[in-house]
């Protein structure tokens, strides 16, 4: 995989970056490093604060209070248990606020004037494995992001008018266990936001790396007990539906996508080996990395389930989950710009989209976000070496060191860079909104699954 990334990466060349003279002026932008240089002790201890204590989903207060504490220090009140999540965080700074956090209401998201430099989210990450803590990093990028959100304000306090538009820093709690983000979306975290960015850790720079959209199900089927030895012939085997299932599942994978992944496990399959399982249950997911293929193999998945039911007699659920699952993520080309002449700035050279195999592909709520608004979600890396896979205790290990203190510094430099020329720069913000329709434009997420 080593020879095949370099390969690719020689043929693709260096990433896109922004120009000199676009976005914000280069004075405005060195200050700005000078300033993350001069938050860095608070910003480490921040990374090394989460990652000392790592909380699960949901359970975050630790890491609320942590960064409420930093916010506080510098001046910035934060709004704590917004958008009916108790361990979400959310600050605002720059001239305009934008609108639906007093109520929560969903409303209409993203602006349409250039002229109007409007409002620009970094969400923030950090909570943790079970068991195994910040081995997805989550430490580093919610510092990256409280770090940017800081430069920023600092930026502006030194320099008033600095910031023409207004910044938002939103803490986005359980990406690991949950859609939390399409909660907070449909709460109304993305009412008024033009555009939103943040990080995710890794063991390369990357521009953009394939996130897979998925669909989570449970699938019950009911059958008719029977004693299994002396009237097997009186019941339907809810087991053999199960199983039936998950081989049509293998042979379907002949005939799916390379980069289209489908996982099952037998959650239930009867309580005793001589009588007939009256029910069954598997949990699914069914992962594909565009809407329209993500949409076509849920489809397919769901008529192996029924077919399975059909041919044991069997009675079947598919029970969906609630809420919109992971979205694939789409990568704003204008804002990844920026992000590569930040990162070149502090040394750094993020591969181009397309290097990295898509075969390590996985799955983000950020791409809820980015089918909402102009995202980037770039890859950073903290480690020493390339092959350390993310949710293992090496990257776990390297979430609080000393190459993870690196990488949450540039990825504060970078983060508040691209914030920055999207703030100063009309052509930057109608490039963003122009690639952001031509690959899809505003897609209507929660209701995606009932259409």
């Amino acid at each position: 995989m080593a020879a095949e990334t370099e390969a690719r990466r020689l043929a693709a060349g260096p990433a896109p970056a922004l120009a000199d003279g676009a976005g914000a002026p280069a004075a405005l932008r060195s200050v700005l490093a000078d300033i993350v240089a001069r938050l860095a002790p608070e910003l480490l201890s921040l990374s090394h604060d989460l990652h000392a204590h790592p909380e699960v989903g949901h359970e975050e207060h630790h890491a609320m209070a942590a960064v409420a504490g930093l916010l506080r220090a510098h001046g910035i009140e934060p709004e704590l248990g917004v958008f009916g999540m108790e361990t979400a965080l959310r600050a605002s700074i720059g001239p305009v606020a934008p609108a639906g956090i007093a109520d929560g209401a969903a409303g209409a998201v993203g602006g349409t004037a250039s002229s109007n430099p409007g409002t620009i989210a970094i969400l923030a990450e950090y909570d943790a494995l079970p068991g195994i803590g910040h081995a997805c990093g989550h430490n580093v990028m919610c510092a990256n992001s409280v770090g940017a959100f800081l430069a920023l304000a600092a930026l502006e306090a030194e320099r008033p008018g600095s910031l023409p538009g207004a910044v938002v820093l939103t803490t986005t709690p359980a990406e690991e266990c949950s859609t939390a983000k399409e909660a907070l979306a449909q709460a109304g975290m993305l009412n008024g936001i033009d555009a939103a960015i943040q990080t995710h850790s890794y063991a390369a720079d990357v521009t953009h790396q394939t996130w897979l959209g998925q669909r989570r199900m449970r699938v019950t089927y009911h059958g008719i007990p029977a004693h299994a030895s002396s009237q097997p012939f009186m019941g339907r085997n809810a087991l053999d539906a199960a199983t039936l299932a998950l081989t049509g599942i293998g042979l379907l994978r002949q005939q799916i996508l390379p980069m289209d992944r489908i996982h099952a496990v037998v959650t239930h399959g009867g309580d005793a080996a001589n009588i007939i399982p009256e029910r069954a249950e598997l949990n699914a997911f069914i992962r594909s990395k565009d809407l329209t293929t993500l949409r076509d193999l849920v489809a397919r998945v769901e008529d192996v389930f029924r077919g399975a039911a059909l041919m044991t007699g069997t009675g079947v659920e598919i029970t969906p989950d609630p809420h919109p699952n992971e979205m694939p993520v789409r990568d704003n080309a204008a804002l990844l710009a920026s992000w590569v002449r930040a990162q070149r700035e502090r040394g750094r050279e993020p591969l181009p989209a397309g290097v990295l195999p898509e075969t390590i592909a996985a799955g983000t709520d950020f791409g809820n976000v980015s089918q909402r608004v102009p995202g980037i979600h770039p890859l950073i890396k903290i480690t020493t070496g390339g092959d350390v896979a993310l949710h293992t205790p090496a990257m776990a290990e390297a979430a609080g060191s000393p190459t993870g203190d690196a990488a949450c510094l540039d990825g504060a430099y970078g983060l508040a860079s691209v914030a920055l020329d999207w703030l100063h720069d009309a052509e930057v913000r109608e490039a963003a909104r122009a690639d952001f329709e031509a690959t899809g434009g505003t897609v209507d997420v929660a209701s995606f699954w009932d259409e």
